[in-house]
């Protein structure tokens, strides 16, 4: 039986002879009901305490699981943008290693024409001392044929001269 210091404070007891004092009993129950009333209005103000206590524990218990998940989405957006760093990192990095391939081919072949013209030009130019060579050779010969044919000529006139 959950008693109240109502409840102490009207018991009553049965006397007898030789019985406990009566005064003092009640004097002990008066005090005994203001000991629990005491006890029943610390309780209730530690009820409220611990009620007040419980939902502070439940904000905070609220407040942490969504820290925890501001956490936990930073985290995936670190990762997240990481790993989109990382791959566009690796997209620059292969058109780069591309476009450099392709100015090296590019120069290959420049360079091959390059030597392909070179070579052309080489050709050009003994084809052409060639043909200059003979044309000299050409005109010292014709330039011969007429010395002698002039040589001739005047050696005929003396002789016409001369008779």
């Amino acid at each position: 039986m959950d008693w109240t210091p109502l409840d102490i404070e009207n018991k009553r007891f049965r006397t007898s002879w030789r019985g406990y004092d009566k005064r003092e009993v009640e004097l002990f129950l008066h005090q005994l009901a203001e000991d629990l009333h005491r006890l029943q209005l610390d309780r209730k103000e530690l009820e409220k305490e611990l009620h007040q206590l419980r939902k502070e524990n439940a904000e905070h218990r609220d407040r942490e699981k969504a820290i925890r998940n501001v956490l936990f989405n930073a985290q995936k957006a670190t990762e997240q943008i990481k790993a989109n760093a990382e791959k566009e990192a690796k997209l620059i990095i292969a058109d780069a290693e591309l476009k450099a391939e392709k100015i090296l081919q590019t120069a290959h072949q420049r360079l091959a024409q390059l030597h392909e013209d070179i070579h052309e030009l080489k050709r050009q130019r003994t084809q052409l001392e060639t043909k200059l060579r003979s044309t000299i050779e050409t005109y010292r010969q014709l330039l011969d044929m007429e010395k002698e044919d002039g040589d001739a000529e005047l050696e005929n006139k003396i002789k016409f001269l001369n008779r």
